[in-house]
């Protein structure tokens, strides 16, 4: 009884779209231009390799902000759906 209440509560998932990539890469580069500008040593630790196509951050810090950037976009990308937006 209480999963079906449970189950009719949850939010439905949104489906892929080229505006959904295009929101989840904005938010990307958003969050690389914000490690770039936040992280202390960047190019600290492991180098990426060919690294000026990454902003000349180390492995970690490309890892943060893409993680960084993820959260963002999958905030952005649910708030936009949950709107009518997407």
């Amino acid at each position: 009884m209480l999963n079906i209440i449970f189950a009719a509560a949850g939010p439905a998932t949104y489906q892929w779209s080229p505006k959904c990539a295009l929101v989840m890469i904005s938010c990307n580069i958003l969050a690389y231009a914000i490690a770039r500008a936040t992280i202390r040593q960047p190019n600290e630790g492991f180098e990426m390799p060919n690294s000026r196509f990454f902003g000349g951050l180390s492995h970690g810090a490309f890892v943060g902000a893409n993680c960084l950037g993820h959260l963002l976009g999958i905030g952005s990308i649910l708030g936009l759906a949950a709107r009518g937006v997407l």
